[in-house]
């Protein structure tokens, strides 16, 4: 295993990263840029060095500054962490030249699964389910105006080369098409320096499946079972769960075995996911495949019991899975909410500033992978997601309940969070029945208003308090031992939530 460790990364996954590397006695190394002076990884590191510069292109995704820090302080690996420079196939390789261990897979596997046309073509002749297409890395906007109609309408506009939605269009109208395809391609272009688009059909109200995959450098495959992230805006995961609550256990056998081959189509030698939109009957189709950790990773950790982290540090060593497909076994269920310093009332707009003040919620089957404290500056220049905050229960139901009490929990000031608006959420009655599909928000513009769902909060505090007396009334009766006792903590508890609520 590595003695030393270079995190290329910031905020909640330098420090995931880190604290990691400390359980099993390895160093670590931060670099930060001029406003991650004072973040939370400078603190945590063995060691820090400072890229100059504010801009992600002068710091974190200048790859020679990274393998010059790496260099200097002796690592003999860099975690990339997700984002920055992840999935930059040309990070991976010059880590090899360098001497040095890239804990991820290697470049070819990268490059082949980074340009989506590639990896569709790879995928069909591997056997791997795709959504039906035009794919031609040449083609013009004519040619693709062409194959749509062919298609049929409605379509989706995608990027060859990147993903995060961007440069992707949805084109309900023929005559809207071609308008689509030149913003497409001028936001493809930008963002990825590649104005390939490709199209592709539309899937209507599908849900987005994620499978978590893991592979060693010595032909040993599996999965670890699937995430559901369909409750989104703007083509970005908000919220995530696992299992998912439409996935049967004939299905996740049957996708998780179709992940795995899609990873063994480009000879993958490390953890990642390979993600599916799945129709209302149960239809799924390759999307793309991410060559990395995931944001969303700790839901799985949570129902599997194993580390992804250390599982990447292991692979990248040239240690062989540790474990078999039989092993991997799921229990309960949990759900992560991303915290944004965002305004969702304002379209999501980022609210940066001062941290004023700053309580995090605890307790069983409640974890927050945060990279802010009170007093940090949130910066402008970057993702502004500060937190994930993640909850574990025996079931959904359990485990919904918990992440409303943990968001009753939480308190942010000096900045606007989007915290009311997962509040919110966890009370609608179409997140507690399941019923999600990528256009969950836009469906439940009422999610966007803020104090809407305040009374519906006030009651699910109340309930969850009921439930939890409930519970423990069943287990005192288990034991023989008299209720009394136990109904005086639930009125404390009930007394408890309306004074949570009433502090929101």
């Amino acid at each position: 295993m590595f003695k030393k460790v270079l995190i290329a990364n910031r905020g909640e996954i330098a420090i995931r990263v880190i604290r990691c590397l400390r359980e099993h006695g390895i160093e670590s190394v931060a670099v930060y840029s001029d406003p991650d002076r004072h973040s939370l990884a400078v603190r945590w590191a063995h060691e820090a060095v400072h890229l100059p510069g504010t801009l992600s292109a002068d710091t974190y995704m200048n790859i020679e500054r990274v393998i010059e820090a790496a260099k200097r302080t002796g690592c003999e690996a860099i975690h990339p962490g997700y984002g920055f420079l992840s999935e930059k196939a040309e990070f991976s390789k010059a880590c090899r030249d360098a001497g040095i261990t890239f804990i991820g897979p290697h470049p070819d596997s990268i490059s082949q699964m980074g340009d989506k046309t590639t990896a569709r073509a790879l995928m069909m002749e591997a056997g791997v389910p795709v959504t039906p297409g035009f794919q031609n890395e040449n083609c013009d906007r004519e040619e693709a105006y062409a194959a749509a109609r062919e298609i049929g309408f409605p379509v989706m506009l995608k990027a060859s080369a990147g993903g995060g939605g961007k440069g992707m269009r949805l084109v309900r109208d023929p005559e809207e098409f071609r308008s689509a395809y030149d913003l497409a391609a001028s936001e493809a272009a930008s963002a990825f320096g590649d104005d390939r688009v490709y199209v592709e059909k539309l899937i209507e109200n599908p849900r987005h499946i994620e499978v978590q995959i893991a592979c060693d450098k010595h032909g040993n495959a599996i999965h670890l079972g699937e995430r559901e992230c369909s409750v989104q805006r703007r083509h970005q995961k908000v919220v995530e769960e696992a299992p998912s609550p439409a996935v049967t256990p004939e299905i996740r056998e049957r996708i998780g075995q179709i992940a795995v081959r899609a990873a063994q189509a480009v000879d993958y030698d490390s953890v990642g996911t390979v993600e599916f939109l799945m129709d209302p009957d149960g239809n799924f189709y390759f999307m793309e495949m991410n060559t990395r950790l995931q944001v969303e990773h700790p839901v799985t950790e949570w129902i599997t019991g194993v580390d992804l982290v250390r599982l990447q540090l292991q692979i990248a060593a040239g240690e062989k899975l540790p474990f078999t497909q039989d092993d991997i076994q799921i229990s309960g269920h949990a759900i992560e909410c991303r915290v944004y310093a965002e305004d969702p009332e304002k379209n999501f707009m980022p609210s940066p500033g001062k941290i004023t003040k700053l309580m995090t919620p605890s307790g069983l089957g409640v974890r927050d992978d945060s990279g802010v404290y009170a007093g940090y500056e949130v910066p402008i220049y970057y993702d502004p997601m500060i937190s994930k905050l993640t909850t574990w229960g025996k079931d959904r139901e359990e485990a919904t309940a918990r992440m409303s009490r943990a968001l009753g929990e939480y308190k942010v000031g000096g900045i606007r969070t989007n915290l009311w608006f997962h509040r919110a959420l966890m009370q609608h009655p179409d997140w507690q029945a399941a019923n999600l599909d990528t256009g969950f928000i836009e469906r439940h513009p009422e999610l966007l208003v803020k104090g809407q769902n305040e009374d519906h909060l006030h009651m699910a505090l109340i309930a969850a308090a009921i439930r939890q007396y409930r519970d423990e009334v069943k287990s005192v009766t288990r034991q023989g031992q008299a209720a009394t006792e136990t109904s005086n903590q639930w009125k404390a508890s009930a007394r408890l939530a309306v004074m949570r609520h009433r502090s929101l």
